[in-house]
């Protein structure tokens, strides 16, 4: 009797397991965690390139090269044999698209200027507040309706912020602890990247643009094109006359020319990934992970670079990051109580 019974419960284990793994979705878990590990490596890699070359000395001329490597790699991948289809835009698609790729230029480039010129830790901190930028700009520049609810959730935001950018001195004073090019930098950036939002949406709702892109790796892939293609008289124009000097930095500082290069792939990969993971969790998940990356990446880059972020720092991140992750979810959290109200008036 004892080893049918034990053959049983062997059984009902074993068919446990087989639907526990049915329900874990590997792919959706790979996805994540190349995402994460994506961003993290690149704030880390972007971080080294700007030290080797010197600071901000040469932001426009990094983020022209991490550019020029996604471009590479994305023209890769149309020609190489079963990797992907090449979408069938017309001239007029092109156009159309260039809004959003300028904004994604002038997101990335502010983005690696602000983490050249500053710590990545308070950098990542300030761009962590894009939702204000996004309701306002969505607000006033197009139409957008922003409930109250969300508007609220812009102050701890906000506040975070602020006082993400202090620190408490060991004779108990306060003062500013950023610096000025990281600051301005991410706030350009936010101003671009909501910019940017705005634009992609409007892009995708076009008529016959998303059947001739084939794909959202396409759509990614011409913004890289568009971006690089907007950066180089932008770079030309503020480090044209320095060129000759980094191109003998790249050659001869293998620090730089790896970060440089490892970053410009990262970018583009992760980047990638994280629209793949978009396409297979809710909005409510989807905020909940983009919340969680962006705690990996302030904490892990801060250790990796001896970054401060205790204190007034820690705080202010702290509340800056619930502020973001409460905008994210508000209105999903309150729809359910509203239509109890509504049933309960019917």
């Amino acid at each position: 009797m004892v080893e049918p019974t034990a053959a049983k419960l062997f059984s009902k284990l074993f068919s446990v397991s087989t639907s526990a793994k049915k329900m874990i979705d590997f792919g959706l878990l790979f996805y994540l965690a190349a995402w994460y590990l994506g961003n993290y490596y690149y704030n880390i890699q972007n971080k080294n390139a700007a030290i080797a070359a010197g600071g901000e000395h040469f932001a426009m001329t990094l983020a022209l090269g991490q550019l020029a490597v996604g471009v590479v790699y994305a023209l890769f991948l149309w020609v190489a044999p079963d990797a992907r289809k090449a979408p069938q835009i017309t001239v007029s698609d092109f156009f159309t698209m260039l809004p959003a790729g300028v904004c994604t230029a002038g997101a990335h480039a502010a983005s690696v200027f602000s983490l050249a010129a500053g710590g990545v830790a308070f950098g990542q901190i300030v761009k962590a507040a894009e939702p204000a930028f996004a309701a306002l700009i969505g607000t006033f520049i197009y139409g957008k309706h922003i409930s109250i609810a969300k508007w609220i959730c812009l102050i701890p935001v906000i506040g975070g912020v602020c006082l993400a950018a202090l620190k408490q001195r060991e004779d108990g004073s306060i003062e500013l602890d950023f610096t000025m090019g990281g600051l301005v930098g991410a706030l350009i950036a936010n101003i671009f990247a909501s910019f940017k939002g705005a634009e992609s949406h409007k892009l995708m709702s076009t008529p016959g643009i998303k059947e001739r892109l084939g794909s959202v790796g396409n759509q990614f892939a011409f913004m890289i094109i568009i971006s690089f293609l907007v950066t180089i008289p932008i770079t030309i124009m503020t480090e044209g006359h320095k060129f000759g000097e980094f191109v003998e930095m790249f050659q001869t500082n293998q620090k730089l020319s790896t970060n440089l290069v490892l970053a410009g792939l990262t970018f583009y990969t992760y980047n990638e990934v994280a629209t793949m993971t978009m396409k297979k969790i809710s909005p409510v998940t989807n905020s909940v992970a983009n919340t969680a990356k962006r705690v990996v990446v302030i904490v892990g880059s801060a250790i990796v670079f001896n970054e401060s972020i205790s204190g007034l720092k820690a705080i202010g991140c702290t509340i800056c990051i619930v502020g973001v992750f409460l905008n994210s979810i508000i209105d999903d959290l309150l729809a359910p109580s509203k239509k109890t109200t509504k049933a309960k008036e019917n």
